[in-house]
Order: C-alpha cells, then sequence, then structure tokens
C-alpha cells in the first residue's frame, strides 16, 4: 500500500522496546534470575521478549513457585528505573494523537507499565491493556482484541506497533496491520512488515473524521 493511502481507526502500541527503551533493565533483573535458577541466559532473552513474565517463569523453572519468582522480579523491575527512556520522538508522536484513538498494549503488568511510562516521561493514555487483563498473553491476539473493543473499532481496522516476534505475532493474529519498531533492536528481525528506527523518522496525519495514517518522513511505508 502507498504512502498515506491507509487509515485507521486506531493505533495500538506495546510499551518496552516500542515506545520506550528499558532494555538494559530487564537485562540486569533477568540476568541475576536466570543465575539464580541456573538458566541458560541468552536461551532466555531469545524467546522472553514481549512474553508475560509469568509464561517466562513457568518455562524455564517449572518447579519453582511461579508466584513468588513474579513477585520478586516485578519488585526488582520496580526498582530498576533509573536509566528507562523513551524511544527517541516517541513523546511529541504520541502527544499527537487524540485519546480515544490510541491505546498501550503490554505483556507488563499494570504496577510495572505505569512505573516504567512515568520514568520514561510519558504521559498514560486513557486505555492500557496489561498482563492483568488477560488469561493468554502474547503471541495470543487476546490483548490486541481486549484494546480494539474497548476503543470500540474492529481489529482489523487498527495499526499495531510492535518490536518483538511474539508481539507481531499477536498482532498478526488479530487481524491488524503491524509496523516493526528497530531502535532497540541489536540484530536484523526477519519480518515482512514495514520498520522503522523510530518516531523521528515518522509522519502522522489525522483525517477530518479522526482516522489515523503514518508515512516515513522520507520513504513510504509499504503495509
Amino acid at each position: 500500500m502507498s504512502e498515506g493511502a491507509r487509515r485507521y481507526d486506531a493505533f495500538l502500541f506495546d510499551m518496552d522496546g516500542t515506545i520506550i527503551n528499558s532494555i538494559p533493565s530487564a537485562v540486569r533483573v533477568w540476568s541475576e534470575w536466570a543465575m539464580r535458577h541456573g538458566v541458560d541466559r541468552d536461551e532466555l532473552f531469545r524467546v522472553m521478549h514481549g512474553v508475560r513474565a509469568i509464561e517466562t517463569i513457568r518455562r524455564f523453572a517449572p518447579h519453582a513457585d511461579a508466584d513468588a519468582e513474579f513477585d520478586w522480579l516485578l519488585q526488582a523491575e520496580m526498582d530498576d528505573v533509573a536509566d528507562v527512556v523513551a524511544i527517541p520522538g516517541a513523546i511529541d508522536f504520541l502527544s499527537r494523537l487524540p485519546a480515544e484513538r490510541w491505546a498501550i498494549v503490554t505483556s507488563a503488568p499494570l504496577t510495572l507499565a505505569e512505573r516504567r511510562l512515568a520514568a520514561a516521561g510519558i504521559t498514560p493514555p486513557a486505555l492500557i491493556v496489561t498482563a492483568d487483563d488477560v488469561s493468554k498473553g502474547k503471541p495470543a491476539p487476546d490483548c490486541f482484541l481486549l484494546a480494539a473493543q474497548r476503543l470500540r473499532f474492529p481489529a482489523d481496522r487498527c495499526l499495531v506497533f510492535e518490536d518483538a516476534v511474539a508481539g507481531i505475532a499477536a498482532g498478526e493474529a488479530a487481524g491488524a496491520d503491524v509496523m516493526v519498531v528497530t531502535a532497540t533492536h541489536a540484530h536484523p528481525l526477519a519480518t515482512d512488515h514495514p520498520c522503522f528506527a523510530d518516531y523521528a523518522e515518522l509522519t502522522l496525519s489525522i483525517a477530518a473524521d479522526g482516522r489515523l495514517s503514518v508515512a516515513r518522513t522520507r520513504t513510504p511505508v509499504d503495509i
């Protein structure tokens, strides 16, 4: 699809790696957790991004008390936000969106989401769907479907912004179009979806009817 050709009812944003960079914090906390449980750190980091913490705990430490481990991880991440920052251009981009036309859809619990957004200087939207709101996390589509439902728009008329494989799969399964943010990627992600490094690359357009479209500043975004 050529630049500006498709308009969306709403934008749905993942949080970590998509509008904020919390990677250093996550690496520190989860590295300590992996060491405590004898978990292969590289394997853990290969699959954990975008997935709810409780599901990662159950996968890698099936004999541990999952609730206790979750509480430990949550507190550790809540305490480690000093270097959590917004993805470049994200604050300005989000501030220009109509309040009723966007949501954050994150695998983090609400308390951690609010903590990290505050640390990054991002004002939360009216709607945040978190790990607390669904029984099946990403890559299941439930979180994006719920966000679209609460915004009162069909999911297939929403655009999902994601950075992780699990989240991309969730957006696809929800029937939404997907754009991939690569600001925190150490290596290229194999995807057919349009990618952009940060929000300084994007131009936002809001139609008279409130619908949204986005294009690269210099290069068309084909969706």
